[in-house]
């Protein structure tokens, strides 16, 4: 069965377009380095919660968006060799494609999927 990764981030609303960028460059990395899906998703209806919430967990501000992102790969195996090439990518390297939001909010981890359909 498939493997995913979970992303949940905080992204200055500003920084939309440099948001856009960014996917835009990073998707073809994870596909060529294995990945079977890359989906990016900028939040539009994620309501505060009262005990927790994504807007909590990121520590969303008020003139930032929540995202929702993960890849789909075959495996953990291929995963694990993927994510390994894709930290490595010279194309995903900092100085070459920041990540427009704080990187230390991000939140992320791997999933064994339970049902598929």
């Amino acid at each position: 069965m498939s493997y995913v990764d979970g992303f949940v981030a905080a992204v200055p609303t500003a920084n939309k377009a440099d948001f856009q960028k960014h996917i835009n460059e990073a998707g073809p990395v994870f596909m060529e380095h294995g990945a079977t899906q890359y989906v990016e998703c900028w939040g539009d209806d994620v309501p505060d919660g009262e005990v927790t919430s994504f807007p909590m967990a990121v520590k969303c501000q008020p003139d930032e968006t929540v995202i929702f992102s993960w890849v789909i790969w075959p495996s953990k195996a291929v995963r694990d060799a993927g994510m390994k090439k894709v930290m490595e990518d010279p194309r995903l390297q900092p100085h070459v494609n920041p990540m427009p939001f704080d990187a230390k909010r991000l939140i992320f981890g791997g999933f064994v999927p339970m049902i598929q359909l």
